[in-house]
């Protein structure tokens, strides 16, 4: 495709940041709409996460941030969406021009990620749904899940002291979570038509040994949003007992795919982007 733009730059943030696969996404990205822009990583810590943004110039048109910078870029902004502001956490930052220099919009896409790769799977809707995890990406999940009709989710954690940030999105939510654990989340595995697991795959692998195909709905979904491994041992037990895996390079996609509207303007190259990301996992 001829290009179509002047050249313009992004970026994804976090702490460490070898591992990313934002650059392979966002680079396929602008390579299918033809626009001359640079996408690169940068190892970011908390602590000099201020002095990076405070050096934006106006050839930036975003960022997106990764762990564990989620929470700390929200005091850096100058506004956040309505979505962001809920979760409490932003994965993204548009850098937009305006009269008198600059205006920072700090934005949330992992929720949509979230509801896309579910939808994937097959949930168009759901009324029973399972949060794994008590963090920054299970608060996404809450989210994604209520969009999909789930209003009184079961969250499993190990610590419901550590899960304060979560309870806090949930009652601006307007969900009502139930938190137990992991010893008991079995028996809600069982009933539930939407999962996600928000932990590493280790931690995902002692549910994994209780999964047998009547402890799975037929057609019930799990998100892992864990990609390294791309095959979680929750994921391939899931997958045994009969329901769908939906792997964590969807969400990935998605919420990539997202950012590149949202910084762009322009619909994502979904088809392009997923391509690429199939060439490196």
């Amino acid at each position: 495709m001829p290009r179509t733009s002047e050249a313009r730059r992004a970026g994804v943030l976090g702490h460490p940041i070898e591992h990313s696969l934002s650059p392979v996404l966002h680079r396929a990205a602008y390579d299918a709409l033809g626009l001359e822009w640079e996408y690169d990583a940068h190892d970011v810590t908390e602590e000099s996460l201020p002095a990076f943004i405070d050096a934006l110039t106006g050839e930036w048109a975003g960022l997106s941030l990764t762990m564990p910078l989620k929470v700390a870029a929200l005091p850096l902004v100058d506004f956040i969406e309505p979505m962001a502001k809920l979760v409490g956490a932003i994965n993204t930052v548009l850098v937009q021009p305006v009269a008198e220099g600059r205006q920072l919009v700090g934005a949330n896409t992992d929720v949509h990620g979230i509801v896309a790769a579910l939808r994937e799977g097959g949930v168009q809707q759901a009324d029973a749904g399972v949060v794994v995890g008590g963090g920054a990406t299970a608060t996404s999940a809450l989210a994604a899940l209520g969009r999909l009709g789930v209003t009184k989710p079961i969250v499993v954690v190990r610590s419901r002291a550590r899960a304060g940030a979560l309870m806090r999105a949930a009652t601006k939510m307007g969900v009502e979570p139930r938190f137990v654990s992991f010893e008991d989340a079995p028996h809600y595995l069982a009933r539930a038509s939407a999962v996600v697991s928000t932990v590493p795959a280790d931690a995902g692998a002692g549910l994994a040994t209780s999964l047998t195909e009547s402890t799975v709905l037929d057609g019930a979904v799990l998100l892992d949003a864990v990609y390294s491994p791309l095959d979680t041992p929750l994921g391939l037990s899931w997958e045994r007992a009969g329901g769908t895996f939906v792997r964590g390079t969807r969400m990935l996609l998605h919420q990539a795919g997202e950012q590149v509207r949202l910084m762009t303007g322009r619909e994502a190259p979904l088809a392009s982007m997923s391509a690429a990301l199939d060439q490196v996992v």
